[in-house]
This record gives C-alpha cells, sequence and structure tokens, in this order.
C-alpha cells in the first residue's frame, strides 16, 4: 500500500480560485481531529498485510493544526498501521502558518517534507486570487525554512492574467534562489462555483488565456531542465530523489486511504469517497458509521485511468502492461489510436513505452481522452 492521505478540511479564507472542500470556520477543528483519528482506527483493516510508506497531511490548510494536533495524528497511523522506517511525511503549508518559530517546532516532529502554496511572489497576483499571505512572508518563511528541512517543495501558478512572461520567469528565478529541490506548477483554472468564476462572468478579473498558459508551461520546462530538475510528471519537477513519493504512488496505481471529509480512496479496483461535508463527518465517524460513496472500477474505467496517469508521466504507458492486463485486442487499439500523434510529434513509442513529448506535455490529458475506451 502506498500511504493515508489525511485531509484537514479547513483555511483561514478562501482563496479565489479554489474548489477543495474546506471551511473557513475553525467552529469544529478539536472534533474533526478526534474524528480523523478515529476514522484512521477504524479503517485499519482496510491495510492488514501492507505497508504504509506515505503519510500526507493536504486540505484545505493543513498548517492551521497545531504540532500537538499533527503529532497525535501521526501517532496514531504508527499505532494502527504498519509503517516503513523512514517514511515519506508531508504536511502542506501556506507561509504565513510558517513563522520561523512554527518552522524549527516542526521540523522537530516526524514531518520531514514541507509542501509550501507560494503560488507567486508578486504581490498584486496573491491579492487577486485572494490568498492569506504576502509577498514578504512568503520569501522570510521559505529563507526559514531551508534552514531546517532538506526536502521543501513549493507550488507555482502560471497562466495568471496580466502576468507577462518576464514577471514568469522572475517568479522561477525567485523559487529557485531558495534552493528548493521540488517545484510543482499549475495553470490558473476557472472552476464553476468559485469566486473567480463569478469574478471573470462580472468582468472584474480577465479570463485566463490558454496561449498565455501555454508559453509560461513551455519556458518553464526549459528552465527547469537547465536547472537539473526532473520533468517527472505534467505538474511537478524534482532532483533526483526527491521526486514526491505519495503523489508518485497514485499515478503508478499504488492503493492509499484519503482520511477525512471529501478524501478519496483507492484499493486497485474500487474508488470511494467521504462525505464533503463537516458536520456530517464528524457525526458519521463518531458514530462509526463512515459516510461514504464508492465507485466498483470497470475494466475500460481502469484502462482509461491507466492512460490518463501513465501520459502524464515520465513512465508512460507499458504496452506490455496494457496487453497483459487488459488483452491484445486493447493494447492494438491503443496502438492505432495513438499513431496519429506519434505523427504529429506529440506522442513516441520507445521500447514498448508510449509518452508525450516536450511538444506534446502541455496537451497530454486531451490526447489521453482521444484514447479512451469509449461506450
Amino acid at each position: 500500500m502506498a500511504g493515508i492521505y489525511i485531509h484537514i478540511p479547513f483555511c483561514k479564507q478562501a482563496c479565489h480560485y479554489c474548489d477543495f472542500h474546506f471551511s473557513t470556520s475553525m467552529k469544529y477543528k478539536t472534533e474533526m481531529v478526534e474524528a480523523l483519528a478515529l476514522e484512521i482506527t477504524i479503517r485499519k483493516n482496510e491495510a492488514v498485510n501492507e505497508k504504509i510508506e506515505t503519510i500526507y497531511f493536504g486540505g484545505g490548510t493543513p498548517s492551521v493544526l497545531s504540532n500537538d494536533e499533527i503529532i497525535f495524528l501521526i501517532d496514531k497511523v504508527y499505532q494502527e498501521y504498519d509503517v516503513v522506517d523512514n517514511p515519506e511525511i508531508t504536511l502542506e503549508a501556506n507561509p504565513d502558518d510558517l513563522s520561523p518559530e512554527r518552522i524549527i517546532e516542526l521540523s522537530k516532529t516526524p514531518v520531514n517534507r514541507l509542501s509550501i502554496g507560494i503560488q507567486s511572489f508578486f504581490e498584486e497576483d496573491l491579492k487577486m486570487m485572494n490568498r492569506a499571505h504576502n509577498a514578504e512572508e512568503a520569501s522570510k518563511c521559505l529563507e526559514a525554512a531551508a534552514k531546517y528541512f532538506d526536502n521543501i517543495s513549493i507550488d507555482l501558478i502560471y497562466g495568471i492574467p496580466g502576468m507577462s512572461l518576464v514577471q514568469w520567469e522572475q517568479n522561477i528565478e525567485k523559487a529557485l534562489s531558495f534552493g528548493v529541490p521540488h517545484i510543482s506548477t499549475y495553470a490558473l483554472t476557472v472552476e464553476p462555483r468559485t469566486a473567480l468564476f463569478q469574478l471573470i462572468k462580472e468582468g472584474k478579473i480577465e479570463a485566463p488565456k490558454d496561449e498565455i498558459a501555454q508559453e509560461h508551461f513551455a519556458f518553464l520546462m526549459d528552465k527547469l531542465k537547465e536547472r537539473g530538475f526532473i520533468h517527472y510528471e505534467i505538474s511537478n519537477f524534482g532532483k533526483e530523489g526527491y521526486f514526491s513519493q505519495n503523489n508518485s504512488s497514485y499515478w503508478l496505481g499504488k492503493k492509499y486511504i484519503g482520511i477525512g471529509p471529501s478524501a478519496h480512496s483507492y484499493d486497485g479496483k474500487s474508488r470511494s469517497w467521504n462525505i464533503p461535508n463537516n458536520v456530517k463527518y464528524i457525526k458519521g465517524i463518531t458514530s462509526k458509521k463512515r459516510d461514504f460513496e464508492q465507485e466498483i472500477l470497470s475494466s475500460q474505467d481502469r484502462y482509461n485511468e491507466t492512460v490518463m496517469t501513465g501520459l502524464r508521466t515520465i513512465w508512460g504507458i507499458s504496452l506490455s502492461t496494457i496487453q497483459n492486463n487488459f488483452g491484445t485486442e486493447i493494447s492494438d487499439y491503443l496502438i492505432d489510436r495513438a499513431q496519429k500523434f506519434c505523427d504529429d510529434g506529440l506522442l513516441v513509442l520507445e521500447n514498448g513505452i508510449l509518452k508525450t513529448t516536450a511538444k506534446g506535455k502541455f496537451l497530454s490529458d486531451g490526447i489521453a481522452s482521444d484514447l479512451f475506451l469509449v461506450e
């Protein structure tokens, strides 16, 4: 088993672009932590004879938890599961929560990897996105974190309306100046039912342009390659030995247990997800009746997921794996459907592995959908 994901559904304020499940009220934080610990216990039978390799605190904003609460949940995992020696334990954090004093105390906990939501080093971008931190806090937290943590990842957003290529380069260079070994980057995406969607609809913010995002992405790939980063997944760049073990497990199809409201789980045959409501989640777990939905994956679902995740990574899609798991007919179908993309220089087939080229990476999700099996 890959690991355990723990969803912390609280944020100080709502980012305009975010559609994840969270609450800006901390009213039930104590009850939530107790419920998370109880769910960890309740679901231990799902990992019988399995090794836990990673523990990941996501959200929301996990850094709103106190260090004691974080340690309490990590200890609960160790009590109930068989954990490998030196697991990767990641905490997503926002700069405004990472004072030098907090970082020093965090370095004394079992957390050994920080994923810091910087997004941009420009004040105007942070205000537009309604981030809780400012540009000065972004720099100061990274200066302090680099002194006490070796394994640090930062998030950056590209394709922001009004951001020039020069500004995007400055963002990248600023990030690299702190010596971080991992960078995750995402195009600004407009999701329904977000404040950003409404602001664009009202004409208060310009809509992101695909051509600008693509220009930023191409520049990013070249710049980070020059600096020794490996582009191991569409959104992720890491130095050798610093790939996210947690995220890599998802893309490689390993099992994981998702703890907390809205958290997803995968056991190789099905996916399940907890109810995205804090009060209902707490009530259900407290009564030891997990409130969740489940989807049994068909052969077609599993093939489509293999294609989607494979094309996003440097590991690509193994044709022998496709043939062994889904049969020769499906393997031939994949090769046939992929040919036009190979001819256009977007895909390449080498040593039985189908991968995106540099030209095809930005378009990988669209290419994958064209390779799917559809009813």
